[in-house]
């Protein structure tokens, strides 16, 4: 029934910022990031609960990124910063249930937003 849509990808250089946003059709209790790059699996990147605010974070993104919420307008932003080539993939949200950092949790999907990132 919900439906996501991501944005906010873009090309930006070695330690560029970018925020992707990812918006809901209807409100949701649990949203993930995930990436996925071309030849390598889907893997989470972070995860918020949309009523406790509770976030967890891939160690690998952890202190680069923040993920938040805006309930009153059913949309969970990624900011990321101080972006590095290994950041390049395919983003996208999902819906979790249970709220838990794996894909196969993930029971809706965005269409993704791509992020490249120059060295």
């Amino acid at each position: 029934q919900v439906q996501l849509v991501e944005s906010g990808g873009d090309s930006v250089q070695a330690g560029g910022s970018l925020r992707l946003s990812c918006t809901s059709s209807g409100s949701v209790d649990c949203i993930g990031w995930f990436r996925q790059a071309p030849g390598k699996e889907r893997e989470g990147v972070a995860l918020i609960g949309l009523l406790s605010g509770t976030t967890l974070y891939h160690p690998s993104v952890k202190g680069r990124f923040t993920i938040a919420r805006d309930n009153a307008k059913n949309a969970v932003y990624l900011q990321m910063n101080n972006l590095n080539p290994d950041d390049t993939a395919k983003y996208y949200c999902a819906q979790l249930s249970p709220c838990l950092l794996l894909a196969k949790h993930a029971d809706i999907w965005g269409q993704g937003t791509q992020v490249t990132v120059s060295s």
